[in-house]
C-alpha cells in the first residue's frame, strides 16, 4: 500500500457511529495541543490489543468476552506446542525459548483492530477502508496477509499446475462463508488445537448425505468414519521446512526457513476423537525445527519429539475428482501417496513414529484383495 493509503482516514467515518466517537478516547494523545509532535505523544495505534475490553468491550461485551480469549488473538495452541517442545527441566533456558516466541511466533497475532479496520500488524497494517469499520473483512487483505504463504495460495489456485478449491472456483466462496463468526470469536483457551474447536467448520455442514445412513455414493460407505474427507478430495499442499529465526545487526527479528515443497501424504491420524475417529488423515509438515531458537539459546526444545512433525491437516484445496480418488486403485496399492519411514529425515524419525504408515497399514490393491 501507499502511505497515504494506510493512514487515509476516509470522511464518511466521521458520519458512523464509530466515528462519532472522539479519536482521543480510543487512541490518547491530546487534542488540545497545538503540536503535532506533542499532541501524538502517548498514541496507541492499535488499542484493541492486548486488552480489547477497553474500548471494543464498551459496545461488544459479548463479542470481546470471548474474542479475547480466541485462536486468532492469544494463538494458545501454537504456544502449547512450543511448551510442549521445550527444555522445562531448566528455567533458565525455558525463559529464554518464551521470549524468543514473544518476538517472533506472536507476531502474526490479530486483534479487534487487525480484521477489522487494518491489514494486521504482520504486514505493517494499513487501513482497509479509510477507517471505516468492516462487519466483514476482505479475505484478501486480511485473511491473506496471515494465511497468504500457504492456505490462500491453495485456495485461490494460484500454486503452479494445481487448482483453485472448488468453492472457491465453482462457488465463488470466501474464508468467512465457512469460517464464521462464530467460530473467529469463539473462546479456545482450553482448546488443544484449532481442530479441537467445536466452532469450527466441517464438511458434514453443506453435505450431510456423506454422513447420513445412507450416502449417496458407495464410496463413501466404504470409507466412512476410516478416513478423513481431505484424504480424497485434497491435492497437494505446500510444506515447509527448517525454520530459524535471530535478530540482525540493528535488532531486528527475521527468520529463514528451508525448502518448500508441494507434497501430498496421508497419514495416520495422530489424535483420534469421537468427532475425529479416522485412521487416515492428510498431514502437512510445518517449518518446525530442534534448533528453531539456537540463535538465543541452546538446547531450548529439547522435548522437540514430544509432537510430530508431520502434523494433521485440512488442506483449502478440495476437488471432487482428485489423482488418488480417479479409481480405486489410485489409492489402494500406492504407497507413495502415504507418508513412510523413508520418507522422514532421521533426527525426526521418533518425533512421527504415530503418524508414519508402517508398509502393512497401506491398503492394498482392490484385486489382490479379492484373489485373497
Amino acid at each position: 500500500m501507499e502511505p497515504y493509503e494506510k493512514i487515509y482516514v476516509n470522511p464518511s467515518f466521521l458520519k458512523t457511529d464509530h466515528g462519532e466517537i472522539a479519536c482521543e478516547a480510543c487512541h490518547g494523545g491530546d487534542p488540545k495541543d497545538p503540536n503535532w509532535q506533542t499532541a501524538h505523544k502517548g498514541i496507541i495505534r492499535d488499542m484493541t490489543f492486548p486488552e480489547a475490553d477497553k474500548v471494543c468491550g464498551e459496545c461488544h461485551k459479548d463479542i470481546v468476552s470471548t474474542a479475547k480469549n480466541s485462536l486468532h488473538y492469544t494463538l494458545a495452541p501454537l504456544e502449547k506446542a512450543i511448551k510442549a517442545r521445550a527444555n522445562k527441566k531448566d528455567k533458565g533456558i525455558l525463559k529464554k525459548v518464551c521470549q524468543a516466541k514473544e518476538k517472533h511466533c506472536n507476531a502474526c497475532h490479530a486483534s479487534c483492530g487487525q480484521c477489522h479496520v487494518s491489514r494486521p500488524d504482520y504486514v505493517e497494517g494499513g487501513f482497509l477502508a479509510g477507517h471505516l469499520f468492516q462487519k466483514k473483512p476482505s479475505m484478501d487483505t486480511t485473511c491473506a496477509s496471515c494465511h497468504g504463504g500457504r492456505v490462500h495460495r491453495e485456495f485461490t489456485g494460484a500454486n503452479d499446475e494445481y487448482p483453485a478449491d472448488v468453492h472457491y472456483d465453482k462457488q465463488e466462496m470466501t474464508c468467512m462463508d465457512c469460517h464464521t463468526a462464530k467460530e473467529m470469536h469463539a473462546d479456545a483457551m482450553d482448546v488443544g488445537t484449532r481442530f479441537d474447536l467445536p466452532e469450527r467448520p466441517r464438511c458434514e455442514k453443506c453435505h450431510p448425505d456423506v454422513i447420513s445412513e445412507k450416502p449417496k455414493t458407495s464410496s463413501h460407505t466404504i470409507h466412512r468414519n476410516k478416513v478423513a474427507c481431505q484424504v480424497c478430495h485434497a491435492v497437494a499442499n505446500k510444506n515447509c521446512f527448517n525454520c530459524h529465526v535471530g535478530t540482525d545487526k540493528k535488532g531486528l527479528p527475521y527468520f529463514k526457513s528451508g525448502e518448500t515443497k508441494m507434497l501430498f501424504k496421508i497419514g495416520l491420524n495422530p489424535r483420534k476423537t469421537n468427532d475425529r475417529p479416522y485412521h487416515y488423515v492428510v498431514l502437512r509438515h510445518p517449518p518446525a525445527d530442534p534448533g528453531l531458537f539456537d540463535f538465543y539459546v541452546k538446547d531450548g526444545l529439547s522435548d522437540f519429539n514430544k509432537l510430530p512433525t508431520w502434523k494433521l491437516d485440512t488442506p483449502h484445496n478440495i476437488q471432487r475428482i482428485t489423482p488418488q480418488n480417479k479409481t480405486c486403485n489410485s489409492c489402494h496399492g500406492n504407497a507413495s501417496l502415504f507418508l513412510q519411514k523413508k520418507d522422514v529425515t532421521g533426527w525426526e524419525q521418533k518425533a512421527n513414529a504415530g503418524v508414519i504408515v508402517p508398509e502393512t497399514k497401506i491398503p492394498r490393491p482392490i484385486k489382490d484383495r479379492v484373489q485373497k
